[in-house]
């Protein structure tokens, strides 16, 4: 047997397959051709040495934003620079993720959901059933995965909520929900309200940790995380995810002197300030909030002054970071387990892409150092878990045969070394070489990617875990 290319002297951590230690890693055709522990050089045509890192199934980001609206031009090279090789676009809107795609593409795998917003994409906080139905049917064709309801940002009715999920789920689409609707509920009541609103029905509930910000227990964040761990302890049909980075993203453009986004309104009033324009420009001024700007490839965190400056020239149309998640819900939401064991929320994920905060290796493996996960419980919680909710069976573990999506950790500062998609380097030591995406869809997504010439890859959902449900994705 002969190698395209064979990782040598890795450290390998893959739960699935139960191995953890110093194995040579052949790969041929875009798949693992064989694991051991002396493989020959000779039979490789790359040989990469890879003695004193940490290797492990390809990393899957449940949550990122790679759009030109959210995230922008930048996002996949930071998603492959930061040890990614599968992610799920959880914002849209659909013709952007794939000009992005098809235009910045770093080798990733990615999936997307459409986004609904009232006015934007449907027209009103309450539109008709047959509306809503027909726009996760557009969604499909267009190849999403399924849909998101952005209402936190951008609120639906409580009964058009449910609606959009019960329609995704008659329609067999993937479904994800940021809490909150029009009945102005908050945090863990948007939570509590969004778990109602989702009964009888799967959905993905994201970023759990961003519903617990001591607006219901002002000042006790952590209580309000282990309420809702304990609800979601008990919600076989809710999947989630949370995030370790304390800053949040949101958009900073204002219209009629008010921001558009809730989410930005609520996080100045956690700052201490008035939910307007002039009270986000102060917000800017004083460093509280920072806003997103493209660098060299990357997306940055400007100062205060450039931040100021760069957000009223664009007219207030940038995005904008926050530092309003605790550390207690950030800590809670990766390591909490239930009664059997089992953890709780069942990935870690990012909500980054072209929001700098690309955290899953930084922080995930701090959590390691601090003994409050062991390795296999970070590969299993970034990598596992999140394909098997997809139904990516060739991805998330390394046996033989599976894809060949592997990530390589600079053992000393946690940062990712390599990235390999399909077999193929699309990340060396900081530098992007990858190019073009292949899009995660459905057999109904797959015609128009085909006539766009968009390589894809189809899914059945109905044979994922998110479908299936968690006893088909739970692994221990």
């Amino acid at each position: 047997m002969s190698f395209r290319l064979l990782l040598k002297n890795s450290l390998l951590v893959d739960p699935a397959n139960q191995r953890q230690g110093l194995f040579d890693i052949g790969i041929a055709g875009g798949k693992i051709a064989a694991i051991n522990t002396n493989l020959d050089k000779v039979r490789a045509e790359q040989v990469i040495d890879l003695a004193g890192r940490l290797t492990f199934p390809g990393l899957i980001d449940l949550h990122v934003h790679a759009s030109q609206m959210l995230g922008g031009r930048n996002a996949h090279r930071m998603l492959a620079r930061a040890g990614v090789t599968t992610a799920l676009d959880l914002g849209g809107p659909a013709p952007e993720v794939l000009e992005v795609a098809r235009s910045d593409g770093a080798g990733l795998n990615l999936a997307f959901l459409d986004q609904i917003r009232p006015g934007y994409t449907v027209s009103s906080p309450e539109p008709s059933r047959g509306e809503l139905e027909s726009f996760v049917e557009k969604a499909l064709d267009q190849g999403a995965l399924g849909v998101k309801i952005l209402g936190g940002h951008f609120p639906l009715a409580p009964a058009s909520t449910r609606e959009v999920i019960a329609a995704a789920n008659r329609l067999g689409a993937y479904v994800a929900f940021h809490a909150g609707t029009t009945s102005g509920k908050k945090g863990l009541e948007s939570f509590r309200e969004a778990v109602g609103l989702a009964e009888g029905y799967q959905l993905h509930l994201a970023h759990i940790n961003s519903y617990c910000r001591g607006q219901t227990y002002p000042g006790d964040p952590g209580r309000e995380m282990r309420e809702a761990l304990e609800i979601l302890s008990q919600k076989h049909n809710l999947f989630s995810e949370s995030y370790l980075s304390a800053l949040n993203g949101t958009g900073g453009k204002c219209q009629g002197g008010r921001p558009e986004s809730l989410s930005t309104i609520n996080a100045l009033i956690l700052g201490g300030y008035e939910g307007t324009e002039e009270g986000l420009a102060r917000a800017i001024a004083a460093g509280f909030a920072r806003v997103v700007s493209a660098a060299g490839g990357d997306n940055v965190l400007l100062s205060p002054e450039e931040g100021l400056r760069f957000w009223r020239q664009q007219q207030t149309e940038a995005l904008v970071m926050f530092p309003v998640n605790p550390a207690i819900t950030r800590f809670l939401g990766a390591t909490a387990k239930d009664r059997s064991g089992r953890f709780i929320l069942d990935a870690l994920a990012t909500d980054g892409g072209g929001f700098p905060r690309n955290f899953l290796l930084e922080g995930g493996l701090a959590l390691v150092k601090l003994q409050a996960l062991t390795l296999e419980e970070f590969a299993l919680k970034a990598s596992l878990q999140p394909a098997r909710i997809l139904g990516l069976t060739g991805k998330g573990h390394l046996g033989e045969g599976a894809d060949a999506d592997v990530t390589v950790v600079d053992k000393c500062g946690n940062q990712a070394f390599l990235t390999v998609v399909g077999g193929e380097v699309i990340m060396y030591d900081g530098l992007v070489v990858g190019r073009g995406t292949c899009i995660l869809t459905t057999g109904r997504g797959a015609r128009i990617l085909t006539e766009k010439g968009l390589p894809h890859h189809s899914l059945k959902l109905e044979e994922s875990g998110f479908y299936r449900g968690k006893a088909a994705t739970l692994w221990l």
